[in-house]
């Protein structure tokens, strides 16, 4: 395919951004206006800048690198960490970051970290399996990402599939396996231990959170995510059946080892983790594994019961309106997990394993028939 073929399917495809591609007013005097060109018509006809940024605002690759992409896990993971601190100082009554940035907080706090982490030597200890114990953090973030292919924020998608729920919730159920294979590579008895937990909650929550995706996909009759929205935009998921929700909920806490469930790292007890023995820019990698998750998985919630991108649409947005109600939705909800460190202890993992097979599964079975009873009535 030539560049001219390439550049044409590019621009058939475009993210429609008014403030970037329309024309923007300048200035009014009298009756005469003064536009200025767009972003966009500014470098049209400027050979290779041209493609390159027609390759950007191509839907495909908007959706994968921005939103709901790499830079809003970016985003998220910026901001929730620093967050995450502040709010449980607070509610505490101890210091949360405050040295680094003073004046505004210890907002750069999270940047700090990155270029700490980032000068910090790694070190492969006699023991590891070497080249598993360095390819695994890496190969991690496969199954984080390939979910983004699938789950769309408005008209800006990179598949749209009838089965992109399923999909998804696949994709993310084989994150723990490559925690599971962290800890081995590791080979260290703490680490193994940290896997070891990560096994145990895995079985506890997955089945749960499978039956409860798979009664809204059985309630609202598909399991194409552009459907689900739709027929939330009068009444959201959560209204529909509450008890998929709680489920799905306490469900994502496990997965992602938010409180009270932090169990597979458990850092009093062993340190943490599976990630025990990994330093520098390693260790940052697979430290943030499990908000890259939670942003994952509050987008599927966000998607299921909460209405997706619906939202009041803002015209100079455009396309972006609705992946940024979406966005909003997740965001919020990442915030209300990580809340939970400043509130609740830690369950021993006997009580959550119990949990997750007595009354998360039992709720969930509750949740199918709901969607089956929904769906045999034909309300959607």
């Amino acid at each position: 395919m030539c560049y001219n073929e390439l550049l044409s399917m590019f621009r058939e495809n475009l993210v429609h951004i008014p403030f970037l591609t329309d024309k923007i007013l300048l200035f009014q005097y009298g009756g005469s206006a003064v536009y200025g060109n767009p972003l966009v018509n500014v470098f049209a006809n400027v050979p290779i800048l041209n493609f390159i940024l027609a390759a950007i605002f191509w839907r495909p690759l908007f959706a994968m690198l921005f939103i709901p992409g790499l830079v809003a896990i970016m985003l998220v993971l910026g901001i929730i960490i620093w967050l995450e601190r502040k709010m449980t100082a607070k509610v505490q009554w101890r210091y949360g970051p405050l040295e680094v940035s003073r004046p505004i907080g210890g907002i750069i706090q999270p940047l700090a970290d990155g270029m700490r982490y980032l000068f910090q030597e790694v070190i492969v200890h006699g023991e590891a399996h070497r080249p598993y114990f360095l390819q695994f953090p890496l190969i991690s973030f496969l199954p984080v990402l390939l979910p983004i292919l699938v789950i769309p924020a408005g008209a800006i998608y990179a598949i749209r599939t009838p089965y992109a729920i399923p999909i998804a919730i696949a994709l993310v159920a084989l994150i723990p396996i490559v925690l599971i294979a962290i800890g081995w590579a590791s080979n260290s008895k703490y680490a193994y231990i940290g896997s070891m937990r990560e096994v145990f909650m895995y079985f506890a929550y997955e089945i749960a959170m499978i039956i409860a995706a798979m009664a809204m996909v059985v309630a609202y009759g598909s399991g194409d995510a552009f459907v689900i929205v739709q027929k939330q935009s009068l009444i959201p998921g959560i209204l529909i059946n509450p008890f998929a929700c709680l489920v799905f909920f306490v469900a994502t806490a496990m997965a992602t080892a938010r409180f009270p469930f932090e169990i597979p790292d458990a850092d009093s007890e062993v340190v943490f983790g599976p990630f025990v023995e990994y330093t520098g820019i390693i260790f940052g990698v697979v430290m943030t594994l499990a908000y890259e998750k939670l942003y994952i998985l509050s987008l599927l919630l966000s998607i299921l019961f909460l209405g997706g991108w619906n939202g009041p649409y803002i015209v100079w947005l455009g396309d972006l309106s609705p992946a940024i109600w979406l966005f909003i939705k997740a965001f919020v909800l990442v915030v209300i997990f990580v809340f939970f460190r400043t509130v609740y202890g830690r369950y021993r993992l006997d009580q959550a394993v119990r949990a997750g097979w007595s009354s998360l599964l039992a709720l969930s079975f509750v949740s199918l028939g709901v969607g089956v009873c929904i769906a045999s009535a034909g309300w959607f």
